[in-house]
């Protein structure tokens, strides 16, 4: 039941939404109130779903008047609860979803405006129907929006040769805490005036303000792609063996990514009609037998593109993975002959957290950051100093070895995640993440901090760093009522 002055502030915003922009029965507020794992579970007075600019404006507006919290929202897909709003609170979700549009293509600027709550394999699409490329991909594209993709600054498989969600905008408008609309949709390359403010609101998720549109990069569509598995003897290997083909290729290589065999083992047990790439291969560079499948202990997937076309670009991965082979780099490979082979072969690597969900042990996820060249020590470092302090851990690896990010997840024997204390329990998490900030590394990669790592954040964070972001916080929200609880702790 909503108190008085939170119902006055929502008869306010019915008057500007709608009866199809309003949401205030349980049935309808759940599904935004649970993040998708169901680990985080909250609560909210009620979800407005603003068309446009203006409405969201005018609905932030009365939420500041009222000093009601406010938890924006896209597709709720994160993976640390950030856009779960907070049961005590009674806040107002604002939900983006209505506001969808892909508002222009400019093909001459290589620039696409889109509102926030378009999804982004629609953006995809879109791109593709216009001949041109958006880069960025993640397991969640086709239900989550760049709203939140930007609130989060996503990361995904193309990093490696386009960078992160950050990297992908020239400009954006966003909704301030007081309801003002700050208007930076620039489609410039080239502004050196001041401040660049847009990148104050990606990355904040959502605490400084509501992103509403935004003006995305665009790329030529690569006229070949490859996609190829391979068996690598150790982390080391795959090092070596990214170094060995980012001479061969340079920017030709989008994604290069570890994955354990303990990785491809939970997939194959839990993902119907998946199976080893390098089972039966006949490829040219493949040394399988066609009557077994070794068990690797470490394989590499990576995609190459290339804006010509013809089968040059194959001709020299095969040239490179041979002299790879030669110099015992990689075991065997197999280079997809169509994109129904390398759709399958993306398809283990993105359904990885989905197999992991069906083990009944309680997993604890590590999305950490460290330099290329250190993740092999720090695998073997990590795995050490799991087994000696807890029994029987699994660790389930894999991740964006180009661009140094690890997915470090380890199962805990004898802990299920039905078992409340295991699911609070941050010891584990506090082994692996003391080893990254040895190793100057990054305990959130590219899933940001959400409710999930306040307290790793003020943790490994320096006390200046930690007092300029309140300070910015303060003086864009001085009444911490967006998205509470989020990324910063209360003082």
């Amino acid at each position: 039941m909503a108190s008085p002055s939170r119902q006055d502030a929502i008869d306010r915003i019915l008057k500007i939404v709608g009866p199809q922009g309003l949401i205030t029965d349980a049935a309808g507020l759940e599904p935004y109130t649970v993040d998708w794992r169901g680990i985080y579970h909250g609560g909210a007075s009620a979800v407005v779903r603003p068309a446009t600019t203006e409405q969201t404006a005018e609905v932030v507006k009365i939420c500041a008047q009222t000093k009601t919290p406010m938890v924006p929202q896209g597709g709720n897909t994160g993976m640390c609860g950030a856009t779960v709003p907070e049961a005590l609170l009674n806040p107002i979700v604002i939900a983006m979803g209505r506001m969808n549009r892909i508002q222009n293509i400019d093909t001459l600027n290589n620039t696409m405006t889109v509102q926030s709550g378009c999804i982004l394999s629609n953006i995809q699409l879109a791109a593709t129907n216009a001949d041109r490329l958006f880069p960025l991909s993640l397991g969640a594209e086709g239900s989550c929006q760049i709203g939140g993709n930007l609130s989060t600054n996503a990361g995904g498989v193309n990093v490696l040769r386009y960078g992160n969600t950050r990297d992908l905008v020239l400009g954006i408008e966003a909704v301030l805490p007081d309801g003002r609309i700050w208007n930076g949709l620039r489609s410039l390359r080239k502004d050196n005036t001041g401040y660049d403010l847009k990148h104050l609101f990606m990355g904040a998720e959502g605490t400084l303000g509501i992103i509403t549109q935004a003006v995305l990069k665009l790329f030529a569509r690569p006229q070949t792609s490859l996609t190829a598995w391979l068996a690598v003897p150790s982390p080391e290997a795959g090092v070596e063996l990214f170094s060995h083909l980012r001479k061969e290729f340079g920017d030709r290589i989008s994604a290069f990514e570890l994955i354990s065999q303990a990785c491809l083992d939970l997939v194959i047990k839990h993902i119907p009609g998946t199976r080893a790439p390098l089972q039966h291969s006949q490829s040219p560079v493949s040394t399988a037998s066609s009557n077994a499948s070794p068990a690797y202990q470490w394989h590499v997937l990576i995609e190459l593109g290339d804006g010509s076309s013809g089968n040059t670009l194959r001709d020299a991965l095969e040239t490179a993975l041979q002299n790879a082979i030669e110099n015992d780099w990689v075991l065997d490979a197999v280079i997809a002959d169509n994109q129904t082979q390398s759709k399958a072969m993306w398809h283990i690597r993105e359904t990885i957290p989905e197999a992991a969900r069906g083990e009944p042990g309680m997993m604890y996820r590590h999305d950490i950051a460290i330099s290329v060249g250190q993740i092999p020590p720090f695998i073997h470092e990590a795995q050490i100093a799991l087994e000696k302090h807890f029994p029987a851990p699994r660790v389930i690896c894999f991740g964006h070895l180009g661009d140094g990010n690890l997915h470090y997840n380890t199962f805990i024997g004898n802990r299920l995640r039905s078992d409340a204390l295991a699911r609070e329990a941050n010891d584990v998490t506090t082994v692996v993440y003391d080893i990254v900030q040895r190793y100057q590394g990054s305990f959130s990669a590219e899933h940001g901090i959400g409710m999930a790592k306040v307290e790793e954040l003020v943790r490994y964070k320096s006390s200046i760093e930690i007092q300029i972001m309140r300070q910015i916080k303060n003086a864009l929200d001085p009444d911490g009522l967006m998205n509470p609880g989020k990324v910063l702790s209360a003082q």
